[in-house]
């Protein structure tokens, strides 16, 4: 379990194999590592939950099997390329941000991006499969950092980066045709879950925005 707060800015150090076979992904992280690893922790990678087989003061090692190699696109990282990475939370760690699970849910590109304010504005693509999920003032955790989505259209959503968060993250140099791992919020998954389930049940149909939007209240 993460927050989608992201401390610690890794590099890929290398990465083997293939989509077929697996691919094992070595990043290069001593920051995260200087606070306390051992094998077989849970980290997130660009939002990925992953698990350490291998360590040592500089770089983190972990399998990748195919299902999360087609999922977060991480064939398409690259030697020297920046990661996000988030150690598991503790027990009684703050949470500032909102739960994410590192599952990632769908891989989508981002269309557009320009300064606002102090930070900027990315536009991404809205996945069918998950569109119902993406809700205006809804969290979203995007390459696993924690971000409340401001606005939404049918086939578009956008989110504002602040400052530190460009800083911070990937998500500060990722531009226009650079491709995101998406996970919709838990609490919207399980939302939408309960509310099917009760429409399912009185033969009302599926459940709209605004049923979740007051899933979300209660």
């Amino acid at each position: 379990m993460f927050s989608g707060l992201i401390s610690h800015l890794g590099r890929v150090a290398s990465l083997r194999g293939d989509l077929r076979n697996g691919m094992v992904l070595t990043v290069e992280a001593p920051d995260a590592i200087a606070e306390g690893v051992a094998e077989k922790d849970s980290i997130a990678v660009n939002g990925v939950c992953l698990t350490v087989v291998k360590f040592d003061q500089r770089t983190l090692t972990f399998d990748i099997v195919p299902e999360s190699i087609i999922r977060a696109g991480i064939d398409e990282l690259h030697e020297g390329d920046p990661v996000n990475v988030e150690l598991s939370l503790r027990m009684g760690d703050r949470l500032g941000g909102h739960l994410v699970y590192g599952h990632v849910d769908a891989n989508a590109a981002i269309v557009g991006k320009f300064a606002e304010g102090q930070g900027h504005r990315l536009t991404i693509e809205r996945p069918a499969a998950i569109e119902r999920f993406i809700v205006e003032k809804g969290f979203i955790a995007i390459d696993g950092v924690s971000l409340t989505i401001a606005s939404v259209t049918p086939e578009y959503f956008t989110i504002a980066l602040i400052p530190e968060t460009s800083r911070r993250t990937t998500l500060g140099t990722k531009g226009v045709g650079a491709r995101v791992n998406i996970e919709i919020d838990p609490v919207a998954r399980y939302a939408f879950a309960a509310v099917d389930a009760y429409h399912a049940a009185d033969g009302t149909g599926a459940a709209t925005d605004a049923e979740l939007a007051w899933a979300y209240e209660i």
